[in-house]
């Protein structure tokens, strides 16, 4: 990306320092932040995210209350290599494209931003060649 950015903006920065990608604990955490306001307003069924160290703390192991979260953790394996601003446009991608009610259960939209994950990479990759 910094080629895209003017040289005489470039110089300028007293620091220029190479981020790199969202590692998967950061995308978890933002797929994460996502959902919970998508269940805020509505939009999705209220139903628990596990944060990461619970996961941690339950062994990865998948019950009734780890189920969804654990999908989530596999989505964000899924998603790595994206741009930030790729993932946060995820979720809003999913209910645009996949779904077709206002209101869906958490299952159903992990479904549905599993394939606007996949949606992207495809459309990326087309880019790419």
């Amino acid at each position: 990306m910094t080629e895209a950015i003017d040289l005489a903006f470039v110089d300028r920065a007293d620091i220029k320092q190479y981020l790199g990608y969202p590692s998967e604990v950061a995308i978890y955490n933002i797929y994460s932040s996502c959902l919970k306001e998508l269940m805020r307003t509505g939009i999705l069924e209220h139903e628990e995210i596990c944060d990461i160290s619970q996961l941690k703390l339950f062994g990865y192991t998948e019950d009734s209350n780890t189920k969804n979260s654990l999908k989530l953790l596999e989505l964000s394996r899924v998603s790595e290599g994206l741009t930030g601003r790729t993932l946060r446009k995820i979720p809003f991608l999913a209910h645009a494209l996949h779904l077709s009610t206002d209101n869906t259960t958490l299952s159903k939209f992990l479904k549905a931003m599993h394939s606007a994950i996949l949606k992207v990479r495809r459309e990326s990759e087309l880019q790419q060649s």
